[in-house]
């Protein structure tokens, strides 16, 4: 496309001539870019966390932020299925490595564990926040079968078992999805330590989100991370993506004219569980590409993934276990409570549990320190915190929930963050939480959730409405702390 006729297609694009065109305006350019105005907008959302019955104020909040933010691009941060649910009993698993793996898990086991499943002490001891600890393990009616003498016929109810899964999964991917579908806004998606546990590996669940249009993981089968990867059959044909693995790929950002890359888009897919026990970290496969990441794209980046890393501590206070709004850490920082230290996070962040992070550190920090290659990292898992922070020259965020099927803060609470990128500063994005409560109003749902809040800010600094829009509070500054029992709702991290 001659320059000319692309500064044409942009001036129509953002003036609305367009009309019944997708509502992301990268999508409408074929490219993740920086607009005319200077802009670029991003929604993650994290722990959507549902079984194949999505509440419906799940989707509320997602087709609400979607509506208030005008994203660019949509980001899963993982744990889009709970993979615990008792839909999934036939095929549950509760570790990778309990059953026989396929795909590209049982390759890199082979390799020696390079996907990081058997490295150092990671975490929480086995079954510890778990899911269905007491589900039938993944192809148990299938070995039943075959101890009769009959493998054929216990092969064909495996094979039924995990399409009847598959089924289901999509069932899932649909409803969740289906807000950005309807609106025209690509998304990417990566996976957390409850994906897997419905039965099915990564690989697998990419296949099922690429059969929604704006679905930009990128084919991994024969991935050469070194090379573009063009998403020519996507609703960005223009855009180029770097992959390495289900769920770990980049997808670089261009500037206003659709030329260089101004920055890059990693979503890394941060591990599960380690057989030592407790949360595992990135496979080694996957830590050595975000280390090249930089030269790949040509610019700094921003990662995006589910598990937190240790030096999320670094932006939280130790305090005596008597001080107002304390929690206790996880693990290896279960010795100490702390609170937010306000020297370091930003205006509107809050802690309402300690950080469950892996109890090593893999290495992955200091690839986001080394030759100012990364500026942000952003994770969920942590349902119940809300906050950003910076510590070793990046800014590290927890996002809290979206989802209404697992535990988390009371249902105003419940947040997708829309980050704003401006091209005068492109790695100093502002960022708030959309919350329920300001986008939607009232759950449908009569259930009680669990909510605690460690830390209640005390001003609005800095803090800016990225919505623009009177009546929305930037950051949900004023939310009180307390404790509301709850009452029948899943406590799945």
């Amino acid at each position: 496309m001659s320059q000319h006729n692309h500064s044409a297609r942009v001036s129509r694009v953002e003036s609305g001539e367009d009309d019944g065109r997708p509502l992301s305006v990268s999508a409408r350019l074929g490219r993740l870019q920086f607009h005319h105005s200077g802009k670029f907008r991003l929604l993650q959302l994290a722990d959507v966390q549902e079984g194949p019955k999505v509440s419906q104020d799940t989707v509320r909040l997602i087709a609400a932020a979607c509506d208030a933010a005008r994203p660019d691009l949509v980001i899963f941060t993982g744990n889009q299925v709970a993979g615990y649910d008792t839909a999934y009993e036939r095929t549950f698993r509760k570790r990778r490595w309990s059953t026989p793996l396929d795909g590209v898990y049982s390759a890199g086991l082979s390799m020696g564990g390079a996907l990081g499943l058997g490295g150092a002490s990671l975490g929480r001891p086995n079954g510890a926040g778990t899911g269905v600890g007491s589900a039938a393990p993944y192809g148990a009616a299938s070995r039943g079968a075959g101890a009769n003498g009959d493998d054929r016929d216990a092969e064909q109810v495996r094979h039924r078992e995990l399409k009847h899964t598959e089924d289901l999964v999509r069932r899932t991917a649909e409803l969740i999805t289906g807000p950005l579908v309807e609106r025209g806004i690509p998304f990417a998606v990566t996976y957390g330590n409850h994906d897997f546990q419905c039965g099915l590996d990564t690989d697998q669940m990419d296949a099922i989100y690429r059969e929604f249009p704006g679905c930009l993981n990128p084919e991994a089968t024969a991935a050469r991370p070194d090379r573009p990867y063009a998403l020519r059959g996507s609703v960005l044909p223009d855009q180029e993506a770097f992959v390495c693995q289900p769920g770990t790929f980049a997808l670089p950002v261009a500037d206003m004219e659709g030329k260089g890359s101004v920055m890059g888009l990693v979503l890394l897919d941060s591990g599960d569980y380690a057989q030592s026990g407790g949360y595992g970290s990135p496979s080694r496969q996957a830590l050595e590409f975000l280390g090249s990441v930089p030269r790949l794209v040509g610019n700094r980046s921003m990662v995006f993934q589910h598990m937190p890393l240790p030096q999320f501590y670094d932006l939280l206070k130790p305090v005596s276990s008597t001080t107002a709004y304390a929690v206790q850490g996880y693990r290896r920082f279960d010795s100490q409570c702390y609170i937010l230290d306000e020297s370091r996070t930003y205006a509107g962040s809050y802690l309402g549990e300690g950080v469950s992070c892996p109890d090593e550190d893999s290495g992955e920090f200091d690839i986001l320190t080394r030759d100012r290659g990364f500026f942000a990292l952003f994770a969920g898992h942590d349902h119940r915190n809300g906050f950003v922070g910076q510590t070793g020259g990046i800014v590290l965020g927890a996002t809290p929930t979206c989802g209404f099927g697992a535990y988390g803060p009371v249902p105003r609470k419940r947040a997708a963050r829309l980050f704003e990128f401006d091209i005068r500063h492109p790695h100093h994005p502002r960022t708030q939480l959309l919350e329920f409560g300001d986008l939607v109003g009232r759950p449908s749902s009569h259930k009680v959730y669990t909510f605690a809040m460690s830390h209640v800010p005390t001003s609005t600094g800095d803090a800016v409405n990225l919505l623009r829009r009177p009546g929305f509070l930037a950051g949900g500054l004023t939310a009180l702390a307390g404790l509301v029992a709850s009452w029948g709702s899943s406590r799945h991290k």
